[in-house]
Parts: structure tokens; sequence; C-alpha cells
């Protein structure tokens, strides 16, 4: 790599470490209850670092989005970089109330979070937040190829539907097992949280491969955001019955996961079914 580049990488790298330390510093003012630093270090609460981790590294795939697309010199890049870094900050903060009343919607997130170090919450909310840094990766790439107005409008609307998807996915999941999974969560089945977030990491990754073609009018967009996610929705359900004969051999994942002692490796197991093909279907498309 030549000099020049090197700098200019380099003012890249920094200006991304910047705008990582605000994201950190919004998400420690924004949670006023409790104090990150005592939970992680002297309490050793590992669900609050697999959520912390989640959101960190969401906010990394979101900031990423922006750098992927084409450059445009490099003041126009850390001017794009600091504007839809910003907005990017404040839509992954904004996306943590609508996991505690909307995806676990049963039980207070915090309680399970703080008061019991529950694993399984823990490993949704990482899906979660990873799941809108993928949505938010793919609304602002190639955002120099847009107005800006409509820039910052699609990747506000898109936010918007991709965690509307989300809830959704926690809807349909939850209809195509056979147990409720937020009893299960609550009942510390860390191997219920798991699969649960393997499957909003999963429609995550397939909302940002819809939002992230070139913007060519709102209605090309949200008719393929639409059909794209609606396709992710009824592949849920496959995918788990195609674990069960192929995967696990056979045997149920329900039962291995809600048994008196939950398998937390089927756990494993569901989470990289729906992941991986989620990867297939968009590298196939």
């Amino acid at each position: 790599m030549i000099p020049g580049a090197l700098t200019t990488s380099a003012i890249y790298l920094v200006a991304s470490f910047v705008l990582f330390m605000i994201g950190k510093l919004v998400y420690d003012w924004t949670t006023p209850s409790y104090r990150i630093k005592e939970e992680l270090v002297e309490k050793d609460n590992a669900a609050l670092g697999l959520a912390l981790v989640g959101y960190y590294l969401g906010l990394v795939v979101a900031i990423g989005g922006v750098m992927a697309g084409d450059s445009m010199g490099l003041e126009e890049d850390l001017i794009d970089l600091g504007i839809f870094g910003l907005i990017s900050i404040v839509l992954m903060n904004l996306s943590r109330p609508i996991n505690d009343r909307l995806i676990l919607h049963k039980f207070r997130v915090r309680d399970e979070l703080i008061r019991d170090q529950n694993l399984g919450t823990g490993a949704v909310l990482f899906a979660s937040y990873l799941a809108t840094g993928l949505v938010v990766h793919g609304s602002v790439k190639g955002i120099a190829l847009m107005g800006a107005v409509t820039t910052v409008t699609s990747t506000v609307v898109f936010w918007g539907l991709g965690q509307l998807a989300l809830v959704l996915a926690g809807v349909v999941y939850n209809k195509m097992t056979s147990y409720d999974v937020h009893t299960e969560i609550k009942r510390d089945n860390v191997a219920a949280g798991v699969g649960f977030a393997g499957a909003l990491i999963g429609i995550g990754n397939v909302v940002r491969f819809a939002v992230e073609g070139d913007f060519l009018s709102w209605g090309l967009s949200l008719q393929t955001f639409a059909i794209e996610v609606v396709a992710g929705l009824i592949l849920l359900p496959v995918v788990r019955v195609v674990t069960d004969k192929v995967l696990l051999l056979g045997r149920s994942l329900s039962d291995e996961i809600s048994q008196e002692k939950p398998n937390l490796a089927a756990g494993f197991v569901e989470a990289f079914s729906y992941i991986a093909a989620s990867l297939l279907i968009v590298w196939s498309l």
C-alpha cells in the first residue's frame, strides 16, 4: 500500500473509532438504572456483557455501511461518515426500547439481564442489536449515489421497516415452536435464547440484503423489501424442519430445547441453521 493510501486509511480508521466511542458514550448515558462497569467487572454479569457486545458489534457493522460505499473523496467521505455515523448511533439506541417492549414483551428485560443475569436474554439482545446494525448497514451503503434528503429518509424508513421485520420474526418464531420462547428464556433456558437469536440474525441479514441495492424508486424498493422479508419469514419454519431432519438426524429441536435440562448444543445448531440459510439466500440472489 502506498504511503498516501495508508494515510487516508488511517484517517478513516480514526474517524470510525471516534464514532464508535460516541456510540459507547450514548449507550452509557441512556442506561441510568445500573452501572455498566460495576455489572461487568464487579458482578461478572455475562448476560449484560453479551448484550453489550451485540450493541458494539451492531454499531461497527452500521458504521461500516457508510465506509463500504463508493468513495467521493476524503473530505466528502468524512462528512458522510460523520452524518450517517451519528444517525446510525441514534437508530441503534432507538432500537433498545423496541427490544424491551416488542421482541421480548412478556417480561422485563432489565430484570432478566441485571437481576437474574439471564444469558438467554443476553443472547436475544446480542442478536437484535446485530440485526439492527445489519439493517442500518444496508440502508446507508452507497449513499454517495443518492441525494442527501433521500438517503436520510430512506435510512430511517428502512430502519423502521427492519425493526418491524424483527418483531414479526419473533411472532413467527414463537408460533412455529411447540413451546413459548418467552417462558423458556425466563426460566433461564439459554438454548431457547440462542436459537431465537439465530433467527433474528438471519432475518436481519436478509433485510440488509433487501435494502442495500441501488435506490431506484420508493415503489420498487419497498416491493423488493416486502418480497424478500416475507420469503425470509416463510423460510424460518422450513429451515427448522430441515435442521430436525438433517442436522439433528430426526430429533426434535423443540424437545431438545424445552426439556427439563435444555440441550444448549441443539440451540447452537438451530442458530447456525438460520444464519447459514440467510447467507446462502443472499449469495444466491
